[in-house]
């Protein structure tokens, strides 16, 4: 029988579900597996629904499987956090050989974050590489980069991740960066040439609207500025409420005054901080969210490492194409709009432009640190960058994602690996010593001392207060944790280096 599920076929089976919250985590019932046919479930739903015996848990639970979460992995109390992690590694692989469910059919194994997330996740698998690599695992880095490919060539990007309600959203571009960690573990930079008409595809996703845009004007997820300049922006099609929050949205939507809403919450989601004061026009309520308007400073930087690496694949294959230039063009002129539009010299750091204001965002954040990661600051800039992050961002636990406190989950004080790597390698990158080993140090210390009370490796921590856990957010602080896992390795490493 095919068991894949697309959720408009059960539209209102599934709203209701989600109405009454019969299941604490609305992500439940987005994967849920069909015991039989989808037609013949409705056709049951409709039957028995006007019934006054009916039990709408009671139907769900018979005529639907739910996959099994990784919550319930615990830690053997003699094993090192080093070698849980290399346990961690197995339980959290996965296969998906056929459409089940909501969940896509990927070809390689491949590693979920952990907890409530059981698919493949676009950025959380770079920084679950970079662990990979301390692990000597080096097949299953190939194959993050493999089934990356294989989602670019079926529908023209990386989902946010492989489930079918996903597809109308990206994550934070990271393939350029997994084609060049994988390059440079494996010491073979001719493997980037078999991924450049990948790359590619994935680029002309993110332009895609570029050859119709007027100036003023913004069409999917790129925007053409008043002095014509092209920047990028998060995007989502789609203007309804997500699946997996349904009735968290519902609600927040009643609270706004914005026709677009439930797209802004989307596009939200594509940056991967879901959600932040980041996006707020008022830092303390998500109603009065305007990401569509907002071009954040990390979606350019890491669009111009793609411009770039295509300039430098192109010159590999043949020294001579015009293809040279013209990326590298692209990518010149993305470096002097980071420049212009996101360098904040009274504060003496990156932030966001919202082009819809014409004017910077006031959002202090760690995003700040993407034009260091790729060397697109000046000296200069480098060191009020460092300046402002030792004094506002940098806590006892490592870097915190925000300055704001909103009690949203990617804000003050929560830190989350993704960002002490960035740190790490943004001040490497500067020789800022001192800078990146006190975040590696900030942030080993506090796993470990959560690891050794709690036997986990969560989903994200309190840099702040470390005796308290990380909070905030639509769910619980997951435990696991792919990306914890893999940034943890990697600045042990370099400590001990």
């Amino acid at each position: 029988m095919n068991k894949q599920l697309h959720l408009e076929a059960i539209e209102s089976l599934f709203d209701e579900v989600q109405r009454q919250k019969i299941f604490e985590d609305q992500k439940m019932m987005t994967d849920a597996i069909p015991r039989y046919l989808v037609q013949e479930i409705m056709s049951k739903y409709e039957e028995e629904k006007t019934k006054e015996t009916f039990n709408l848990k009671e139907f769900v639970l018979h005529y639907f499987d739910f996959p099994i979460t990784n919550q319930s992995y615990k830690k053997n109390d003699n094993l090192s956090i080093e070698d849980h992690i290399e346990k961690l590694w197995d339980h959290l692989t996965k296969t998906s050989k056929e459409d089940i469910g909501t969940l896509l059919q990927l070809p390689k194994p491949y590693i979920v974050p952990g907890g409530r997330f059981n698919e493949f996740f676009y950025w959380d698998s770079f920084f679950i590489m970079l662990g990979l690599k301390q692990s000597g695992r080096v097949e299953m880095m190939r194959n993050i980069v493999d089934n990356c490919a294989y989602l670019i060539h079926k529908f023209g990007f990386v989902p946010n991740a492989s489930r079918t309600y996903f597809l109308s959203r990206s994550q934070p571009p990271y393939f350029s960066l997994m084609l060049e960690l994988l390059a440079d573990t494996m010491a073979d930079k001719t493997l980037l040439v078999e991924f450049l008409p990948t790359l590619e595809k994935e680029y002309n996703f993110w332009m895609n609207g570029e050859q119709e845009i007027a100036n003023n004007q913004a069409i999917n997820r790129v925007v053409k500025l008043e002095d014509g300049t092209i920047l990028n922006r998060y995007y989502d099609a789609k203007n309804q409420p997500r699946p997996e929050s349904y009735w968290i949205d519902v609600m927040d939507n009643e609270k706004s005054d914005k026709n677009d809403f439930y797209r802004n919450i989307r596009a939200a989601c594509e940056s991967g901080w879901d959600f932040s004061s980041r996006w707020f026009a008022d830092p303390s309520k998500i109603e009065t969210i305007e990401k569509l308007n907002i071009l954040p400073v990390d979606l350019n930087c890491l669009l111009w490492n793609t411009e770039n690496l295509l300039s430098e694949i192109v010159q590999i294959i043949d020294s001579k194409s015009p293809k040279i230039k013209y990326y590298q063009e692209r990518a010149n002129n993305r470096k002097a709009a980071i420049q212009n539009y996101f360098w904040n010299d009274d504060k003496g750091i990156y932030v966001d432009y919202n082009f819809s204001k014409k004017s910077q965002t006031s959002s202090e954040h760690v995003g700040m640190l993407y034009p260091l990661l790729f060397k697109l600051a000046e000296n200069s800039q480098a060191d009020r960058v460092r300046n402002f992050i030792e004094n506002n961002i940098l806590q006892k636990g490592g870097l915190v994602t925000t300055t704001k406190e909103s009690k949203q989950q990617w804000d003050f004080p929560n830190a989350w690996a993704p960002f002490q790597w960035l740190g790490y390698q943004a001040f490497e990158e500067y020789n800022y010593k001192d800078t990146s080993l006190q975040i590696a140090e900030n942030w080993c210390t506090l796993v470990e001392k959560t690891y050794n009370e709690t036997g986990k490796l969560m989903e994200k921590y309190n840099a702040v207060d470390l005796n308290v856990l990380a909070g905030g957010g639509e769910y619980p602080n997951q435990d696991g944790f792919g990306w914890t896992n893999g940034v943890y390795l990697f600045l042990k490493n370099k400590l001990n280096s």
